[in-house]
């Protein structure tokens, strides 16, 4: 960059938001541009958002009544000892499994939300 131009960025860096909105509007006026228009073809030609193929199992709690229920289903899922999986309920939120297909992870919520627990996949 050369120096000019990386001594008009310094200058913008100084601006306050009002001082920097002048300056956008008065350069569209200049120039007869705008701003917004530019934006909009950008934003429409981002890439769309690929689906999500991998998912993470979170406890994020359970129902008190319903505590060795969970704790069992925890156990079968994660393949912990008791006291491993009853430190697992007892600390939610926690992450029980990571990367998993959709599929997977919506069977293992499933069986999770049947025992009382209350999960969520990211």
């Amino acid at each position: 960059m050369s120096e000019k131009v990386t001594a008009m960025i310094e200058e913008i860096k100084g601006l306050t938001v009002l001082e920097l909105s002048e300056l956008v509007h008065a350069l569209e006026e200049t120039f007869g541009v705008s701003a917004a228009a530019a934006a909009a073809p950008a934003a429409a030609a981002a890439p769309a958002a690929e689906e999500k193929t991998s998912f993470d199992v979170v406890l994020t709690g359970f129902d008190a009544a319903a505590k060795i229920k969970v704790i069992k289903a925890v156990r079968e899922i994660t393949d912990q000892g008791l006291a491993e999986a009853k430190a697992t309920v007892e600390g939610a939120p926690a992450t029980l499994k990571e990367g998993l297909s959709k599929d997977d992870a919506e069977a293992m919520k499933a069986k999770l939300e049947e025992a009382g627990a209350k999960v969520e996949l990211k």
